[in-house]
């Protein structure tokens, strides 16, 4: 009976553990979430203003 204790009060240890690993992770994930819509809005903006200066691959930059 003790060592089904035991296990009890391990496996209860280490849900809890669990437990505040995926409440901080739902909370970085939220925080990239808003970051990269704020990149990719910042983007779309520089894209209506014709300033996209990134060369991509064999692409020659307009100066050329």
């Amino acid at each position: 009976m003790q060592n089904l204790e035991e296990q009890i009060a391990h496996l209860t240890r280490t849900v809890e553990e669990m437990s505040d690993v995926v409440a901080r992770q739902e909370t970085e994930i939220a925080l990239l979430i808003r970051r990269v819509q704020m990149l990719m809005e910042r983007e779309a903006e520089r894209e209506q203003a014709g300033a996209g200066g990134i060369v991509l691959g064999d692409e020659r930059p307009p100066h050329y």
